[in-house]
């Protein structure tokens, strides 16, 4: 008997290893397909719309007539205009070819590479010839061809798709190299203005603060070359490019010149949006020091914030960020006269593309609050002084990711105090846009999944804000409360 019992066992023993052997290896694959393809909303929109955050805050407006840039401070000059059969040589020229220095371990660096996600930078010495009519830039000492395009966001092919891109050739033999027009005696640096710049984030954020981190070191002594040029854009930005170069910004695509450099720097660095990492940057700089070269730039003279505003023993000043299309206040009035009533002298002011930047920088710097639906008019918050507060409204819809990586989180190296004031429903025009239990308003992370576009149609480019007063005093008492 017992080895019959045996025998008529050990078959459904087996049996049962092999189904719990089935059941482990499907637990296993189950975990997977789900890791790959499952994972919660707040990660994926997350990883997925934080990648093309750029069209929440991108203005879409039309280019400004061209205006004629801001005469420059006479400078000393370094530059010998020529013609081309007159030099064929540049001025000076180093020993070592772009790309064959040798890093700690002995390696060969190679002429570009990729400083971030986000940003490419091509870094060569030697006999220099940047000919812009033909985007191309003749290198002694390469052997190969690099191309690149100088902007700071490599990430986003859609901001890539209208940067101009450069090819560094090796420079030719004999007399088959293009003839230099104009020498320089110092390093030449090339960035784009084209990508979402014109957007006040974009500005910031893609090609001033990265310029800062990578020209700063040359304490003035350096050549800008502007590819895609927008005259009134350099017209804005020229007390900022005071405090980091001597010369004029070049016009490279369309000047006719060809210009020789000991040293071309192509790409400037990116780190975080609207921010420097110190750890990484040449000097150890940081984003209070971008501050300061603001401060230089505009003649902003108020360092810091203060509860008895700007002379000390007044009220504190409260700029409210107006907003023309979406994203507006819809009792804009009835605000300003809330922060009356709570203590503070009020200014509305609506900055745009054509706003005149040293005007608009001034004003900001008055300011001890700052307050402003998300968008790219809270960018002025880099005028703001030490200690200052700065309220983001947070549009109803999700959207915490999205404000946290643009505003929130560059505040703080900013010496600026955050607070947010999210948006509920009740206070959204998107309620009387949808019915009750439509999905934009029950479920915001299901519109997420739809992508980008869906987000922005919904929360973004349709949406007004009627602030609930009660909630808004509450908010400015807290802002009261954190200034020195």
């Amino acid at each position: 008997m017992k080895p019959s019992l045996r025998s008529r066992q050990e078959p459904r023993r087996v049996s049962n290893g092999v189904i719990i052997g089935a059941m482990l290896l499907s637990l296993c694959v189950l975990s997977i397909v789900k890791a790959r393809y499952c994972a919660t909303p707040f990660g994926k929109a997350e990883d997925q719309l934080q990648e093309q955050m750029n069209s929440s805050i991108r203005m879409e407006t039309e280019e400004s007539p061209a205006r004629t840039p801001g005469e420059e401070e006479e400078e000393e000059k370094e530059e010998v205009p020529t013609t081309a059969s007159a030099v064929t040589t540049p001025a000076v020229v180093a020993t070592s070819g772009g790309g064959k220095g040798k890093g700690k371990k002995g390696k060969a660096k190679p002429t570009c590479y990729m400083t971030s996600k986000r940003s490419e930078r091509c870094d060569a010495s030697g006999d220099i010839r940047v000919d812009g009519n033909r985007s191309t830039i003749y290198v002694s000492g390469i052997d190969r061809e690099w191309r690149t395009k100088p902007y700071a966001r490599y990430h986003d092919p859609v901001a890539m798709a209208t940067v101009r891109e450069y090819t560094l050739k090796p420079l030719p033999a004999g007399g088959a190299a293009p003839a230099c027009t104009k020498n320089h005696s110092v390093p030449g640096f090339m960035f784009s203005n084209r990508g979402f710049s014109g957007n006040l984030y974009h500005d910031y954020t893609d090609v001033l603060v990265p310029l800062f981190i990578s020209t700063h070191q040359f304490k003035g002594r350096v050549q800008f070359l502007l590819t895609g040029m927008k005259p009134w854009w350099v017209a804005k930005f020229t007390p900022f490019f005071r405090q980091l170069t001597r010369y004029d910004v070049i016009d490279v695509d369309n000047d006719q010149e060809v210009h020789c450099f000991p040293r071309i720097v192509i790409g400037a660095t990116f780190h975080k949006d609207m921010g420097v990492d110190p750890r990484r940057s040449p000097g150890h700089v940081s984003v209070v020091d971008f501050k300061r070269a603001l401060r230089r730039a505009f003649g902003l003279e108020r360092e810091a914030a203060s509860r008895g505003g700007a002379t000390g023993a007044g009220k504190p000043r409260l700029l409210i960020i107006s907003r023309r299309g979406s994203r507006r206040f819809l009792n804009e009035r009835e605000m300003a006269r809330a922060a009356a009533e709570a203590g503070f002298e009020v200014r509305v002011a609506e900055p745009d593309q054509h706003t005149d930047m040293a005007t608009f920088a001034r004003l900001v710097n008055s300011a001890d609050v700052m307050v402003g639906v998300h968008g790219a008019g809270l960018t002025n918050m880099v005028f703001l002084p030490r200690g200052a507060v700065l309220i983001q409204v947070v549009p109803f819809g999700g959207l915490e990711w999205l404000t946290s990586v643009t505003f929130k989180d560059p505040a703080a190296d900013m010496e600026v105090s955050y607070m947010d004031y999210n948006v509920k429903l009740e206070e959204s025009s998107l309620i009387d846009q949808y019915p009750r239990n439509h999905q934009v308003l029950t479920d915001p992370y299901a519109v997420h999944k739809q992508g980008w576009d869906a987000l922005k149609t919904a929360y973004l480019d349709k949406q007004n804000i009627r602030m609930d007063l009660d909630r808004f005093r509450a908010t400015l008492r807290e802002a009261m409360s954190r200034l020195p």
